[in-house]
């Protein structure tokens, strides 16, 4: 009796312990059940390709509103623009799928091969009678029919370059040794570019790998002042040429040159005061007559304000929004440091373009010539884009796929 007296009370507890595991175990089940894991639901991949697939959508109907008339009187069809934006984002989703079915450490292989590829496109583009002209800049390869920007393929190049060499050096000595190539390159991208000249891309470069710097735990102090020094030198470079200097600072006093260097800055205000709140409706835009300069292109904020109002023009911005957040989720929730470098500078690529192109319809930027992403008329531009957004997918499927 004593010996059922000294082990009732163990008895008496196992039974409730026993329940306490099989009640937690069965709230455990319960949880994984609803979310299929232990883990919450993570739907970063398909708002990351509803998101986009909605503004290519928008980009397609604005891109023909925009250009209809224009095309009508160079090429004698409304259509011409409308098609050949179709045809690029056929190759552009077909590049997104390809880069969204390669896994993303894949690139960090070819990004030396891929890097200095892109140096000598660039270089290619600056020698006489290869490169092709427009509009005072020399920025194309290719024939009249089909052209490439290799600056746009810079953008990405840069961004698999930097991620890989700040994740291999990443913790392995000095700040400097860690970014060292990094900056060399850059500044190597830099002064090519700038040579075209395309101040515009050169600031999404800048801007892009002090991003991914940022991201990699470079000292703040040593990010400032290298920030700093860039800002100092785009400001003496803007200022050692008269033109150069009259565009970028067009921007503060539009009106006072209306028909000159601020002509472009002038007619985006109009055409966004003219939409008002709810626009003038889809068509009836006056900036496609030819008014806006680019309109189907650098601009094509302008028309969606005056077609679509306030409130268009505010759903365009909180779609790039949204798309800004995903890409920081998917970069938080990387499966590797590489794989988190390279959301980053694809998010941080996205972003600067998209600021910096609203920025400067709405007047508080200057106009660098940066397209609207997946929004923007154009080849080169549209299809890497989504081939890096391709990249991106790949992160959020491999990272949900392992949180899951």
């Amino acid at each position: 009796m004593k010996v059922q007296t000294q082990h009732r009370p163990d008895a008496t507890i196992r039974p409730s312990s026993a329940g306490s595991r099989r009640k937690s175990r069965g709230d455990s089940q319960a949880s994984a059940s609803k979310t299929g894991s232990g883990r919450p639901k993570d739907n970063s991949l398909w708002l990351l390709i509803a998101l986009v697939a909605v503004l290519c959508m928008i980009g397609v109907v604005m891109v023909f509103s925009a250009s209809s008339i224009t095309s009508l009187a160079i090429f004698g069809s409304p259509w011409h623009y409308f098609i050949r934006q179709w045809i690029w984002l056929a190759l552009g989703w077909t590049g997104l799928f390809v880069a969204f079915r390669v896994h993303h450490s894949f690139w960090r292989r070819v990004a030396p091969m891929l890097m200095w590829l892109t140096v000598g496109l660039l270089f290619a583009v600056l020698v006489p009678g290869v490169g092709v002209s427009a509009g005072g800049a020399t920025r194309w390869l290719g024939t009249t029919s089909v052209q490439i920007q290799p600056s746009e393929l810079a953008k990405l190049a840069l961004i698999i370059f930097t991620a890989d060499v700040l994740d291999r050096r990443g913790g392995k000595g000095p700040w400097k040794y860690q970014a060292g190539p990094v900056l060399a390159m850059l500044g190597l991208v830099g002064a090519l570019v700038m040579a075209q000249p395309d101040m515009g891309t050169t600031i999404v470069v800048m801007v892009v790998t002090t991003s991914m710097l940022f991201a990699a735990g470079i000292p703040g102090r040593w990010m400032g002042a290298m920030s700093g020094g860039a800002v100092v030198g785009a400001f003496g470079l803007a200022k050692a040429s008269p033109y150069r200097w009259q565009r970028l600072t067009a921007f503060l006093h539009p009106f006072a040159h209306p028909h000159q260097s601020g002509y472009q800055s002038v007619e985006a205000l109009v055409a966004l005061s003219h939409g008002q709140v709810i626009g003038d409706g889809i068509g009836a835009s006056l900036a496609s007559y030819g008014y806006l300069p680019n309109a189907q292109t650098d601009f094509i904020f302008a028309v969606i304000g005056e077609e679509t109002g306030l409130v268009g023009g505010l759903f365009v911005s909180g779609l790039f929004a949204a798309l800004v957040l995903v890409g920081v989720r998917v970069a938080a929730r990387a499966p590797s440091n590489y794989a988190c470098l390279l959301a980053t500078g694809i998010t941080a690529w996205l972003a600067s373009q998209a600021v910096i192109n609203i920025g400067a319809v709405v007047g508080i930027l200057p106009v660098t010539g940066v397209p609207l992403p997946f929004v923007s008329f154009g080849g080169s531009a549209l299809v890497i884009s989504l081939f890096g957004v391709g990249m991106l997918a790949n992160i959020a499927r491999t990272s949900r796929t392992q949180l899951t």
